[in-house]
Order: C-alpha cells, then structure tokens, then sequence
C-alpha cells in the first residue's frame, strides 16, 4: 500500500496533537512513527512483522481444530 508509512506517521502525530499533548511527547511521537515508518519500509521486517502477527492465532486455530476433529 504505497504511502501508508506516511499516512500511519503523520495520523500518530496528529493524534497527539488533538489529544493535548506536551510539545516534548508530540516530538517523541514524531520519532517513534518515523523509525516505525522506515522499519516498514525495509521488506524483509515487514514480511517479519506480518508473519509474526498472524502465526500464533493460526497455530491456535489449527491446534483447536485438530482437539476437535480428532479420531477416538
């Protein structure tokens, strides 16, 4: 998704800003969004990072189906 990276930064920011924040927490906002933004940009972290999102609950699933189908 081309420009989701800045899209995802720039709402953090906005959001602290609508939320009130410190001018010292909207500057650590803004850092934190730009290192998440370039550890998405590198492929391998984002193939990393997805992969690692969804194995558990996949693993979960299959483990809950495998107790229920089981032969007895």
């Amino acid at each position: 998704m081309p420009g989701f990276g800045e899209k995802f930064a720039a709402c953090m920011v906005e959001r602290a800003r609508a939320s009130g924040a410190s001018p010292q927490k909207i500057d650590e906002t803004a850092r934190l969004a730009q290192s998440l933004k370039q550890m998405y940009d590198n492929p391998a972290i984002n193939a990393a990072l997805t992969f690692a999102e969804r194995f558990p609950i996949g693993l979960l699933a299959s483990a809950i189906s495998a107790a229920i189908l089981r032969r007895r």
